[in-house]
């Protein structure tokens, strides 16, 4: 029998983000059924929007549609039901990301795009439009483009107003503004960042940027008003600086979260640092951001996967496929039935009927899930029916 997926979300739903019809919010696991006929393999929730791709290459978008990031012209304010993105409908996309209001996405073939805000340069160059004055015109990109046209691209990531790419060798680039405005100097063309090579995977927050190399070292750069860059300090770095308090562990995912960040060991233990306010970090009662990577007690012996950072939450995955969530609990984020605010984890229960026409040896299963997403108010995961194995 083929896997039988589904895709589901919670959370809040003011901007049509859960992708149900409608604008309200959930606080239990609902599942998006415009993707029923789809098999999705990733989904990434932004802060008021989503987007999916499917195994055949298909990207699908929904939510707020303000600045064009949605990846076509907006008709409605927000859209309730997921669309494919035409624009992008004759290439095969296998990533994608969400910044504050642009999103970024890269082919099969290392080809990169991006739409949606532009006014800090973080969707790329645009060299015709150009003003009075004869200044580059910074306007939202309504239709996907290509961006890092020069580069070969494995991964993408989003911050708040900028945007960084791993190349297929494992260099990191990276344009657009990624301070908070004002600061500095803001960049539309891609500017690789020194002294980084090997790099296996990068994760990008609001204004902070994490990117794991392939010997298991973790380096950070930029804001660090919370410790989120895991310093010990909270000064902010232009150049990439070394994470403390992980050497001797064998780390093999990294997340970020607007102003947190996590990363992952390969026997399945969680690491949190950064801003702790409403229990985003897992750490129980203890709501105080953190300087340097500490272990989360709370998650040990669950052998934990993946872990999603979002604006104000967090998500664990485990291997057998359950969730736990914890941070900020408003809006239903939580996915459990309480709008209680917590740093202590708990399982966010998949209670969706089993797939249609299972025969009776297939009817002895459940839900797990295989891939989550938190956003800034609302989360989105791809889950699978699973035999039981007992």
């Amino acid at each position: 029998m083929a896997p039988q997926t589904a895709v589901i979300s919670w959370g809040s739903g003011e901007d049509g983000q859960l992708g149900i019809g409608n604008n309200e919010e959930r606080e239990w696991v609902c599942a998006i059924t415009a993707l029923h006929s789809e098999t999705v393999r990733s989904v990434v929730a932004g802060s008021r929007n989503s987007l999916a791709i499917c195994d055949d290459g298909k990207l699908f978008t929904w939510g707020w549609n303000q600045r064009g990031t949605l990846g076509h012209p907006p008709e409605t304010k927000a859209e309730t039901i997921p669309s494919q993105v035409k624009a992008l409908a004759n290439v095969k996309i296998v990533q994608a990301a969400i910044g504050g209001w642009h999103c970024l996405a890269v082919d099969d073939q290392g080809r990169a795009y991006a739409w949606g805000g532009n006014e800090y340069g973080q969707c790329g160059e645009e060299s015709e439009r150009k003003d009075d004055a004869g200044r580059p015109l910074k306007r939202d990109i309504i239709i996907p483009q290509r961006c890092a046209s020069k580069l070969s691209v494995r991964q993408v990531a989003a911050g708040g107003t900028h945007s960084v790419v791993l190349t297929r060798e494992g260099h990191v680039w990276t344009w657009g503004q990624p301070w908070p405005p004002g600061d500095i100097k803001q960049i539309s063309t891609p500017v690789r960042v020194q002294g980084l090579e090997r790099v296996r995977v990068i994760a990008v927050g609001a204004f902070h940027n994490l990117a794991l190399l392939e010997d298991g070292i973790l380096w950070a750069w930029g804001n660090n008003e919370y410790g989120q860059l895991g310093t010990g300090d909270t000064q902010p770095r232009s150049q990439p600086i070394l994470v403390q308090g992980l050497s001797g562990l064998t780390l093999v995912d990294i997340a970020a979260g607007g102003w947190h960040s996590t990363a992952l060991t390969d026997d399945g233990e969680v690491y949190g640092w950064g801003r702790g306010e409403h229990g985003r970090l897992g750490f129980g009662d203890d709501k105080s951001s953190k300087m340097v990577p500490q272990r989360v007690q709370l998650l040990v012996g669950e052998d934990i996967i993946q872990v999603s950072c979002g604006g104000t939450h967090s998500v664990a995955l485990t291997r057998d496929g359950r969730m736990f969530s914890f941070g900020r609990g408003d809006h239903g984020r939580l996915g459990y039935g309480k709008k209680l605010t917590t740093g202590h984890p708990s399982e966010v229960p998949i209670n969706l009927p089993p797939p249609k026409n299972l025969s009776s040896s297939e009817a002895d299963g459940r839900w797990c899930a295989k891939l989550v997403a938190c956003g800034g108010r609302h989360t989105l995961a791809v889950v699978e029916w699973r035999l039981d194995e007992s």
